[in-house]
């Protein structure tokens, strides 16, 4: 069974820094796509960010692109989310997620959230106005 603990969030002043961590069990990350994902309060979740299993190639929204780098430690088993220059829009319940069974690595990440129907427990990451 894929289990994830995230982890890492907290309060950060705008143009901060962050990085968030996602600890995976029950399987090996070369062999799926990991993405980070969000949930603004009211909203649905939001594809982040998608790093390959196999050859790390990574993807991102264009909102994070040039701020956020996400990585992975196959040793560790854990991916990770490093965050730069927060903005107040980046506040959310960050999530991570292993490729559903009907995609293929990273292909379609941010159509994810409509084939998973359970998340871990998240990691709050708060950047006030």
């Amino acid at each position: 069974q894929l289990q994830f603990v995230e982890s890492g969030g907290r309060l950060v002043q705008p143009g901060g820094s962050l990085t968030l961590s996602c600890a995976a069990s029950g399987f090996t990350l070369d062999n799926y796509g990991i993405g980070w994902f969000r949930q603004a309060p009211g909203k649905e979740h939001e594809a982040v960010s998608c790093i390959t299993g196999s050859d790390g190639y990574t993807y991102y929204t264009d909102s994070v692109k040039g701020r956020f780098t996400i990585a992975r430690d196959n040793a560790k088993n854990t991916v990770y989310l490093q965050m730069n220059s927060l903005k107040p829009e980046d506040t959310a319940v960050y999530y991570c997620a292993a490729s559903p069974p009907a995609y293929y690595y990273c292909s379609g990440y941010v159509l994810w959230p409509e084939a998973l129907d359970a998340w871990g427990q998240g990691t709050l990451v708060i950047v006030p106005s």
